[in-house]
């Protein structure tokens, strides 16, 4: 869970650069940056949701 909060905060951190960098700019790579951002952590997130998931039914 300390890992899903340290890479949530990082994702947090460079999405929000990237739009800041974006509103000073309107360089629209700033936001398809942030975008992709958003979507790597979105899949590590549920990546480790499932292996938790599948932990717990072993576990059963």
């Amino acid at each position: 869970m300390l890992l899903l909060r340290i890479v949530g905060i990082l994702a947090a951190i460079a999405i929000g650069s990237g739009i800041v960098a974006w509103l000073f700019t309107r360089d629209r790579r700033y936001l398809i940056l942030s975008g992709r951002i958003a979507l790597g952590a979105l899949a590590f997130s549920f990546v480790v949701l499932v292996l938790f998931a599948v932990e717990r039914l072993i576990i059963l």
